[in-house]
């Protein structure tokens, strides 16, 4: 499966982390059950995918709200990203993206934009080799108002010295998609893993 990118002569590219660059969204949910299973707190599948790019703390904080619980939301968000960091050796990078980071590194900066914490960021990208592909990484430590707002990606496009209208997106997910367009930058929506799988089931039975 090829990204489409839209027209345009961009002068950066600006990446979200999981599930854009690394195949970790599968791998955070593995830790999200597991940390939520000690207080018997329910996270469906479908609307942890509709919350990518949300800050760890927020989802503690709504999944409070949203069942009536208290969870600690400091010592819940360290245990989930340490049960994340134990699975780095499993980590691999999206082809897809990783196409358009080698062809165009060195030609243009990169920025991360993402919704975790920048310990969570560094590893994903080290134990894919490519923490050294980005000029700047834009973390949850880095902003207050987390995607939609467009405030990371503006960040971003501050530290790299471009305008919003030069730089080019790459989401899985409809709030970073939302968070980039407030941002007054152009986005390519990059498939998330079920829609990835789907695809690729389709395309084996349409060979057969």
């Amino acid at each position: 499966m090829k990204l489409k990118l839209p027209a345009g002569a961009f002068r950066a590219y600006l990446f979200d982390c999981d599930g854009t660059i690394a195949d970790s969204m599968p791998l955070h949910y593995i830790a999200w059950k597991t940390v939520l299973a000690e207080w018997n707190c329910e996270y469906a599948e479908e609307l942890f995918y509709s919350w990518g790019g949300k800050p760890v703390r927020n989802i503690i904080a709504d999944l409070n709200e949203i069942h009536g619980l208290e969870m600690p939301i400091d010592a819940v968000a360290t245990k989930k990203e340490a049960l994340y960091l134990e699975q780095l050796p499993q980590l691999k990078a999206i082809p897809e993206v990783l196409e358009h980071i080698e062809a165009e590194h060195g030609r243009i900066p990169f920025a991360v934009v993402s919704g975790s914490r920048r310990s969570s960021v560094v590893g994903s990208l080290t134990a894919i080799g490519l923490l050294d592909k980005f000029d700047t990484i834009v973390a949850a430590e880095d902003y207050t108002r987390g995607k939609p707002a467009p405030d990371a990606f503006l960040l971003a496009a501050a530290r790299l010295g471009v305008a919003p209208a030069d730089c080019l997106v790459f989401e899985d997910t409809d709030l970073g998609i939302e968070a980039a367009t407030a941002a007054g930058m152009a986005s390519v929506k990059v498939p998330s893993t079920p829609e990835r799988c789907q695809e690729n089931q389709y395309s084996s039975t349409a060979t057969r």
